[in-house]
């Protein structure tokens, strides 16, 4: 057992109590297989000041979220902004190239969504998937929820995800209306991934641990990927900034219907 019931309600109270109240970011995304700055074309305000909303993606064979077995989201700890390391019976700590991945959650006039739950998580730096893959199901690292602050945003610390077989580097993550209804699946209100910039994936791929990842990047592009490519993941490749040394910060502005 990975851990015991979560106390949602109480939960809710301090996160909505935490909220900061912080600038809105602008939309970070681009079009090319590299970082970039500036408005995106996508998600950004447009001329009319509108938004466009990001993709609706898969969840994938492995959510945690109760559709496909087991249901992370119902475990005290889940609620936490530092994913590295699991919780409950393990605390293992997952290894690789430090990651902090920011989320801005906007609404169809670029309007922050505050108090809206976030459940993000990812591969390990081998291309594993906590609570599914062979030889990490007693782990759930990697896994998280956060509630949105006043202006929109959540800050995940985690490590850079491995590039596995058949797969653009990415990140998941699910909308829920607030932190109440975050423990199932059938709540949430939106589903996407978020896009690696291949720079960056290039860069800590070099280092110690990720040496699987190059072989598979090479045989995938952001135009080949199965999620991506359908969409030429222009609302959904992150802005990327930092380095191997001092570690990553990847940022994306989320525009949802709300």
């Amino acid at each position: 057992m990975l851990g015991r019931p979560l106390s949602r309600r109480r939960m809710f109270g301090w996160m909505a109590g935490t909220a900061a109240g912080l600038a809105v970011l602008p939309s970070l995304g681009c079009a090319s297989d590299d970082a970039a700055s500036g408005p995106d074309a996508a998600t950004g305000p447009d001329a009319a000041g509108t938004c466009g909303l990001i993709p609706e993606e898969t969840a994938g064979p492995y959510p945690g979220d109760g559709s496909n077995g087991v249901n992370v989201l119902t475990q005290s700890g889940v609620v936490r902004s530092d994913i590295r390391a699991s919780f409950g019976s393990s605390t293992t700590v997952a290894g690789g190239v430090a990651l902090t991945i920011t989320l801005t959650i906007v609404d169809s006039a670029c309007a922050p969504l505050a108090n809206r739950a976030v459940y993000l998580w990812h591969c390990s730096q081998a291309g594993l998937y906590s609570l599914y893959s062979a030889g990490v199901t007693g782990e759930n690292y990697l896994r998280g929820v956060q509630v949105t602050d006043s202006a929109g945003q959540v800050s995940f610390t985690s490590i850079f995800p491995g590039c596995y077989a058949g797969r653009w580097p990415h990140i998941h993550f699910e909308v829920y209306p607030s932190l109440a209804s975050a423990t199932a699946s059938g709540n949430k209100i939106a589903t996407s991934q978020l896009a690696l910039p291949k720079a960056a994936c290039d860069a800590v791929y070099a280092t110690t641990g990720y040496s699987a990842s190059v072989a598979n990047l090479a045989q995938i592009s952001l135009a080949s990927d199965n999620v991506f490519g359908s969409d030429q993941a222009i609302s959904q490749l992150a802005s990327m900034s930092g380095s191997t040394a001092s570690g990553y910060v990847a940022s994306l502005t989320v525009g949802i219907a709300s």
